[in-house]
């Protein structure tokens, strides 16, 4: 049969009558009864074109050759150890894929590498377990950027369900588990449970990663909107000003070295910030700026602080368009306020982004 080209990869039509008696194909991402398979690997199939572009734009394209192996024979010679280090492998490409699409905020396109992804650790884990919890809540992030709520409750109900039968589980998984129990309940209008939820989440994510780290800081950021949204602006006011603060010391001290590395380039250095890390703290900040520039106390000090992190997130991330125009923002609000402290280094942040551009 002649294959058919879509947007995305190739497929033909499924022949029932070459199927090997009683064997029904299903569909990659619906279980449906399939129409379709994908001619470069030809192991896996789709109901129709629809759900063969969602897959091939989401992870296909990237694993494609690596599911022969997985789903034939070949590798049945070789023993179920190397297959499940095959399947091990496909697990953490997609992980990858569907975190770094979700970073992006591509949440439907997140989805097929987060269900394969799952599929696979259940192969590997066996189901019910405490290792299937963070593909739960990467499953649960994506429906949750497209608002499917109920589904959103389901997977974090089995996320609780593998929690409470490992106990001995570490920080980590209690802290993503929280923030994203957190999260739906202020989707859902729950405030108080959304509270108390981000709290244990501050709780663990600070015993995992320390108290001042920009994970840490993003779940004070969350408990803050909520405490915005009950109207008790005072104890907001408090949240965003402290991370303000921390990540203001933060950024300083990564510019320092930043600043170090242009004197000296021939030392080799680690990156400052990775790419989703850089996306979360930009997140946090906006969030925190576009609550004083709102608020009616109309705190420019406090404006100046946050668009200089601004300033300093995007120079570290190389758009200096972006640094420019908050730098500029933080130094005319810096100019509201007689001798403020901020202002030399809010100049000669600009001053360098402006010789590093020519």
């Amino acid at each position: 049969m002649e294959g058919e080209r879509h947007v995305f990869g190739k497929t033909s039509k499924i022949i029932s009558l070459a199927l090997p008696k009683a064997t029904e194909k299903l569909c990659e991402l619906c279980q449906r009864p399939a129409n379709l398979q994908c001619t470069g690997c030809r192991v896996t199939f789709y109901c129709d074109a629809e759900h063969q572009q969602a897959d091939w734009l989401g992870i296909h394209q990237r694993i494609c050759p690596l599911l022969v192996p997985i789903r034939t024979l070949t590798l049945q010679r070789a023993g179920q150890s190397e297959i499940q280090l095959k399947k091990a492998e496909l697990m953490e490409i997609c992980r990858s894929v569907a975190q770094s699409k979700l970073s992006e905020g591509k949440h439907k396109e997140a989805l097929p590498a987060a269900q394969f992804c799952l599929c696979a650790s259940i192969d590997i884990h066996g189901p019910s377990t405490v290792q299937l919890v963070p593909v739960y809540l990467l499953l649960a992030d994506a429906n949750m950027g497209m608002g499917n709520l109920k589904l959103v409750a389901e997977l974090l109900s089995q996320a609780e369900w593998a929690v409470l039968k490992s106990p001995e589980c570490g920080h980590e998984v209690y802290h993503q588990l929280h923030r994203s129990l957190g999260r739906l309940h202020v989707a859902t209008g729950n405030l108080e449970a959304a509270v108390v939820n981000f709290a244990n989440d501050i709780y663990y994510s600070s015993e995992e990663y320390g108290l001042d780290s920009t994970i840490t800081c993003r779940g004070y950021v969350l408990m803050a909107d909520v405490f915005a949204k009950q109207g008790k602006t005072p104890i907001a006011r408090s949240l965003y000003s402290e991370v303000a603060h921390t990540l203001h010391c933060l950024l300083n001290k990564l510019i320092n070295t930043k600043v170090q590395n242009v004197q000296n380039p021939g030392m080799w250095s680690e990156p400052l910030f990775g790419k989703s890390q850089q996306v979360e703290v930009g997140e946090t900040l906006r969030t925190i700026l576009e609550f004083w520039q709102n608020d009616s106390r109309n705190d420019s000090g406090q404006i100046a602080l946050v668009a200089h992190c601004l300033a300093m997130l995007e120079f570290l991330g190389g758009d200096s368009l972006k640094a420019l125009g908050f730098g500029n923002m933080a130094l005319q609000a810096c100019q509201l306020i007689p001798n403020h402290d901020l202002v030399e280094s809010i100049q000669a942040l600009l001053q360098l982004v402006q010789r590093l551009q020519t």
